[in-house]
């Protein structure tokens, strides 16, 4: 008989934010596969929960996946989860669940915490239709590019940053969408130091380099959105 491939959502800050069907999951499971077997490893100590854990991040997923398959086809148990948030977004397990699916092994898939969907709803921009970008190109020629279709939908435009980078790039945004455009820059997201800053591109940049935002410095995980649409500029 075989296996369950179970993808587990994990907390993206407050240790609180998991379920109790994930927490059941991890406890019953035979294996976690763990974007970072030590930050996973945290999560489930302050749980009470031991389990065999296996290293799964995009530098060794190719190997590890005939690895975990498989486990799956011998009757295995195995929960997927990464650092923090939803496994596959922005984050490995995409081609796992691929895997599966093509070998016809059962995925379940828990609802649970997104940095993503979490940031949309706080950032008082509009819900009904929205785009979500991962990580941008690095490169700041290829970045307004991707900036530029995305505007051109007309959609909340939603992407990830680091921290050091996200000053230039909420400064690029201002060029593509207009000094005008509404934007919300949400940093560590249900932590100590939570904070979204919103307004025009213009009032977002002025915050940050005053200081009137960010006072414990531009520190965390960012989520960036902003608004699209011809409107902006």
């Amino acid at each position: 008989m075989l296996g369950v491939l179970y993808v587990v959502p994990t907390p993206i800050g407050n240790l609180e934010d998991i379920t109790l069907r994930a927490l059941r999951v991890l406890k019953e499971c035979d294996l976690i596969a763990c974007e970072d077997t030590r930050q996973s490893l945290k999560l489930l100590t302050h749980y009470g929960i031991s389990k065999p854990l296996i290293s799964f991040y995009s530098y060794n997923q190719q190997n590890r996946i005939p690895q975990i398959i498989s486990k799956l086809e011998s009757g295995q148990n195995i929960a997927l989860v990464s650092d923090c948030g939803t496994p596959a977004i922005s984050d490995p397990g995409w081609l796992l669940v691929k895997s599966a699916v093509e070998k016809n092994i059962k995925v379940e898939t828990l609802p649970g915490a997104s940095a993503l969907i979490t940031a949309l709803v706080g950032s008082a921009l509009p819900t009904d239709g929205f785009i979500f970008c991962g990580f941008l190109k690095r490169k700041p020629g290829k970045m307004r590019k991707e900036l530029k279709e995305a505007k051109a939908l007309g959609k909340t435009v939603i992407f990830y940053e680091s921290p050091r980078r996200a000053l230039k790039t909420v400064e690029l945004c201002g060029e593509v969408f207009g000094q005008n455009a509404q934007i919300c820059l949400a940093r560590e997201i249900t932590k100590k130091f939570e904070e979204y800053i919103r307004g025009s591109i213009a009032e977002v940049l002025e915050n940050i380099k005053t200081g009137k935002a960010c006072k414990q410095g531009l520190l965390g995980e960012c989520v960036i959105l902003v608004k699209g649409g011809n409107e902006c500029g």
